[in-house]
C-alpha cells in the first residue's frame, strides 16, 4: 500500500525499507502541521530522492510516525514527482521517554489504539485519503519494556491481525527484541509479521535466534557509517553481521537500509540531510570483496522487503 494506491507486491523492485524525509521534534503534546514549510522540504529532499532512485531504488519505506512528523501530503508530491513507490504507516512512537506519544495513548487499552490505527489503514490518514502500508511502533531499548511499551506492542498485535500490514518496531538491543517476539506470538502473530529495526545494536547470536524463529532482522543505519578511512562508525560491522546471517543461512531474513535523510521542522533549511546512497557506494562493494553475488544483493533489496511487507495476516498455528 503506497501513497498513491495499492500495488502488487511483485512490483516492488528494489526497495528501501527504513528512510525518513520529514521530522518534526517538537513533541506530541505541541506539535503543528500547520506550521510546516511542505514547499521548503520538498524543494531540499527532492534532489536527494532522485539520487537514490538513480541507484536502481523504486520502493521507499518512510518510517516517520504520527506525532513525530509524518506528512503524507509531502510523501504524495514526492511520488508525484519523482515516480518512487513511497509507503507510509500508522502506529505510534513509544521511544525517547515517550515524547512523540499523543496523551490518550497513556489511558487508552490496546483494542482502542488498535482500532485507531486499523481506521486509519481502512478510511486514510486524516483527511487525506492515503492509507499507510505499515505499522511503525518504538520502544525504549532497556532490559524490561515498561506496561505502556508492552500495550503498544500489543495493539500493533491486533492491527495486524485485523489489517495484515508488518509490523516494524523501533527496538535496538537484544531484550527488548526478545520481549517484542514473545507478546506477538502470544497473541497469535507470527514474527515473519514483525521486523526487529536497529537489529544492528543486538548480538549475532539473538540476530540467528529470532530470524530461526521468522522475524526479520533489519540492520538499517547505514545511513550513518563513515567513509571506509578508519571505519569510524562501523561499517566493518555491518558486513560482519550480514555475512554471518548468510553463513548461518538466514540472508532470507535480513533487511538493510540507510535510516537516512530528513528534513528537520525548524531547523534553517531543514538542518543536516544524510543521503540515501551508503548502501551502494559502500556495502554493496565491501559485500563483493566478502564473495556475495548480484543474487544475494537482490535477495537482500528485492526479494525480502517484497516477502516482508505484503499485505497478509500472518498468524501462529494452533
Amino acid at each position: 500500500m503506497t501513497v498513491s494506491g495499492i500495488v502488487p507486491a511483485d512490483q516492488m523492485g528494489k526497495a528501501l525499507i527504513h528512510e525518513h524525509v520529514f521530522l518534526d521534534w517538537t513533541g506530541a503534546d505541541s506539535i503543528r502541521p500547520e506550521l510546516w514549510d511542505n514547499a521548503a522540504a520538498f524543494l531540499v529532499t527532492l534532489p536527494k530522492l532522485r539520487e537514490m532512485k538513480a541507484f536502481g531504488v523504486e520502493t521507499f519505506f518512510e518510517c516517520t510516525p504520527n506525532y513525530l512528523g509524518r506528512n503524507p501530503a509531502l510523501l504524495r508530491r514526492l511520488a508525484d514527482s519523482t515516480g518512487l513507490r513511497i509507503v507510509t504507516n500508522t502506529g505510534y512512537y513509544g521511544a525517547v521517554r515517550n515524547k512523540y506519544l499523543p496523551a490518550h495513548a497513556f489511558t487508552e487499552t490496546p483494542e482502542q489504539l488498535a482500532g485507531r490505527w486499523v481506521r486509519e489503514y481502512e478510511k486514510g490518514l486524516n483527511d487525506s485519503g492515503i492509507r499507510p502500508g505499515f505499522i511503525k511502533i518504538g520502544v525504549d531499548g532497556d532490559s524490561v519494556l515498561s506496561p505502556l511499551h508492552r500495550k503498544l506492542v500489543q495493539a500493533a498485535a491486533l492491527t495486524h491481525l485485523r489489517t495484515g500490514l508488518t509490523i516494524v518496531a523501533h527496538t535496538g538491543p537484544d531484550a527488548p527484541a526478545v520481549q517484542e517476539a514473545n507478546i506477538l506470538e502470544s497473541m497469535g502473530v507470527r514474527l515473519d509479521a514483525w521486523v526487529w529495526t536497529h537489529a544492528q545494536g543486538g548480538t549475532s547470536a539473538q540476530h540467528v535466534a529470532l530470524a530461526r524463529r521468522g522475524a526479520w532482522i533489519s540492520l538499517d543505519g547505514l545511513g550513518w557509517v563513515a567513509p571506509e578511512n578508519g571505519d569510524s562508525s562501523g561499517l566493518k560491522k555491518y558486513v560482519q553481521q550480514i555475512v554471518y546471517l548468510k553463513d548461518q543461512g538466514l540472508l532470507h531474513r535480513t533487511l538493510i537500509s540507510h535510516d537516512a535523510g530528513w528534513y528537520t521542522h525548524g531547523q534553517p533549511g531543514g538542518g543536516r540531510f544524510q543521503p540515501y546512497t551508503n548502501i551502494f557506494t559502500m556495502l554493496i562493494p565491501a559485500l563483493k570483496k566478502q564473495g556475495f553475488t548480484t543474487r544475494d544483493i537482490e535477495q537482500l533489496l528485492v526479494k525480502n522487503p517484497q516477502e516482508a511487507f505484503t499485505i497478509r495476516v500472518r498468524r501462529m498455528e494452533k
